[in-house]
């Protein structure tokens, strides 16, 4: 997706960029939010695994009394079975769901976070135009204050708490 935005630059408007996606992966705060991401999501996979687990031990004791039951038992343990994986699917599914939208709520956090900086350093410093870098094309290396509001940032917020 290219975005194309044209306006006049005279001397008295002033532009920079900054690369957003670093802040949000080099901050204090972004580094807090990928850690407990990661643990959120590496406790998921430990549980779906063991869940999954249990279900192949289950099927395997099933599978084990097929001669011994009769059919409409077998028939009944199979079925059982099958729904508890349908649940457990629809169940991953959900905390899936909800880790995704705890990542883009946490990014919102750290941009309403950033939005005063900016706007504090855009007055402080005479700017008129902050861009993200993923939307500039060439741009002077001089413009980039990404290093400089990360060093804002990181005073300001050490950390956010996605609980």
């Amino acid at each position: 997706q290219l975005l194309f935005v044209f306006f006049p630059v005279s001397a008295e408007n002033n532009v920079a960029y900054l690369d957003i996606t670093l802040m949000m992966s080099k901050s204090l705060a972004g580094q807090s939010i990928q850690k407990q991401l990661e643990k959120k999501h590496k406790k998921n996979i430990e549980d779906f695994k063991q869940t999954e687990d249990e279900f192949k031990q289950k099927e395997e004791k099933i599978l084990s009394k097929k001669n011994v039951l009769s059919k409409e038992d077998y028939e009944k343990e199979i079925s059982k079975l099958r729904k508890e994986v349908k649940n457990f699917r629809i169940k991953r599914k959900e905390t899936i769901d909800s880790l995704t939208k705890k990542r883009l709520e946490s990014i919102q956090k750290l941009l309403d976070i950033l939005s005063p900086i900016l706007g504090e350093y855009s007055k402080k410093n005479n700017i008129s135009v902050i861009i993200d870098k993923k939307y500039i094309i060439v741009g002077k290396t001089e413009l980039n204050i990404t290093d400089e509001i990360l060093s804002l940032l990181d005073s300001k917020v050490k950390k956010i708490s996605l609980d």
